[in-house]
């Protein structure tokens, strides 16, 4: 029984490979063009919301790697390594998604950011592209008028 780990590490276990699973399968999801800020918003919110359950997270998988190591120095090798092979595949699992995980906040962030620079452009371009329409639909002074052509001139 010495070889065996405790109940709760199997449950430990599960819920971390469920955690981890629904996380890659979110963080899968096809990243396609978004042109819309809120729908944005809400994927950051998504992500950050799996990085803020981290922390939570790593107590499980420090409580697993405190039990692998127990189980090593009482039971037999063989069974022990099962248990480490296992340890490891989620450790590595582990150290991939926290990276996926930072680098989409990041990439999402920048991409909010230069959306954002973009649409504050483009109105300021359609304000001054109606301001010239204006003027051009301005009546044009007479050719006798000089100080009207001189005002229409520098307003060009």
């Amino acid at each position: 029984f010495d070889s065996l780990p405790p109940a709760h590490y199997k449950e430990t276990m599960n819920t971390i490979l469920t955690w981890m699973q629904q996380s890659e399968t979110k963080l899968s999801m096809p990243q396609v063009a978004i042109a819309e800020y809120e729908i944005m918003e809400q994927r950051l919110r998504e992500f950050k919301a799996l990085q803020s359950s981290l922390p939570e997270q790593q107590k499980g998988l420090t409580y697993l790697s405190t039990t692998v190591e127990e189980l090593s120095r009482k039971g037999p090798a063989e069974v022990s390594q099962s248990y480490r092979s296992e340890l490891e595949v989620v450790l590595g699992r582990w150290k991939k998604l926290s990276a996926q995980l930072a680098e989409q906040c990041q990439k999402l962030e920048d991409r909010m950011t230069k959306l954002q620079r973009f649409q504050n452009d483009t109105r300021t371009l359609k304000k001054w592209m109606a301001e010239v329409d204006v003027f051009l639909k301005e009546e044009w002074p007479a050719l006798g008028d000089s100080e009207a052509l001189e005002k229409q001139l520098e307003q060009c």
